[in-house]
């Protein structure tokens, strides 16, 4: 079994990571904001994942073990806050809508880590109070707990194009599509159309992070 870093601290700092780099699992005691100035930006834990291009930042609890991976190539900005410093009360990993005051004021507060001058401080304060404006944005892909929605989903995860109905891929896996509906929404959250349209929007940001011409991303 793989062990998971435990780094109390979250750092506060930019840095690069080549296409297709990663940060293994780790936890930290400390929140942590997760923002990509550039490419795109992947968050995986063992509730799902989270994919956020540069419109997008990640809230990362404390305690929630996570792990990045780049796609194409990342500038990435942390922002380590105290565990008692919430401004949003969030206790599970989420997706915030980035406007251009906010997206500057991140790659501002994470390229002078060891400043702790006044004007930082303030700078802090704006900030957080724009956290606390940022709309929460549906990009989550949840994983499933249930063996046999864990089995249908991974064949969608390996073909996202794959057009088949909840009714015929129930039949490979051996379930009825009434079945297979009330696990996505019991177990999931939502339906099977919502979390398929998910799934494809994640790849559809990958790709084209990855330089994928757009129009060859939309017949894919």
């Amino acid at each position: 079994m793989t062990k998971i870093r435990h780094e109390p601290i979250a750092p506060t700092r930019t840095q690069r990571l080549a296409p297709g780099g990663a940060i293994d699992a780790h936890r930290h005691d400390d929140h942590q904001i997760v923002y990509a100035g550039r490419g795109v930006l992947a968050v995986t834990t063992s509730a799902g994942s989270w994919v956020a291009p540069g419109t997008r930042a990640i809230w990362v609890p404390a305690g929630v073990v996570h792990a990045h991976q780049a796609h194409g190539e990342l500038e990435l900005h942390l922002v380590g806050l105290p565990a008692t410093d919430n401004p949003l009360g969030l206790d599970a990993p989420t997706v915030l809508a980035v406007g251009p005051l906010l997206r500057e004021l991140i790659i501002a507060y994470t390229h002078t880590p060891d400043d702790d001058s006044p004007e930082r401080t303030r700078l802090r304060a704006v900030l957080l109070d724009q956290l606390r404006a940022s709309p929460q944005e549906p990009l989550h892909l949840p994983t499933p707990a249930t063996p046999l929605l864990r089995t249908l989903c991974e064949i969608l995860l390996a073909n996202p194009a794959d057009p088949r109905t909840l009714a015929e891929l129930g039949h490979q896996v051996g379930a009825s599509d009434r079945t297979l509906s009330r696990l996505f929404r019991s177990d999931l959250g939502m339906t099977f159309p919502q979390w398929r349209t998910q799934l494809r929007l994640q790849r559809a940001l990958v790709l084209l992070a990855e330089k994928e011409p757009v129009t060859a991303v939309a017949h894919r």
